[in-house]
């Protein structure tokens, strides 16, 4: 569940990358900020309520 998590937040961060360098796709790094923050929000949860 880990590699799954870190694959997506690194998916995430290269596709936000990818639209602030192309002005055109200003949309693509929008959506993957957000998805990134709850990537991360998931991930935290989780490791969370595992630790528990």
């Amino acid at each position: 569940m880990l590699v799954l998590l870190i694959v997506l937040l690194a998916l995430w961060l290269v596709l936000a990358i990818v639209g602030f360098a192309i002005k055109g796709l200003l949309w693509l790094a929008i959506i993957a900020i957000v998805l990134f923050l709850g990537t991360s929000a998931v991930g935290f949860v989780r490791r969370k309520a595992a630790n528990r």
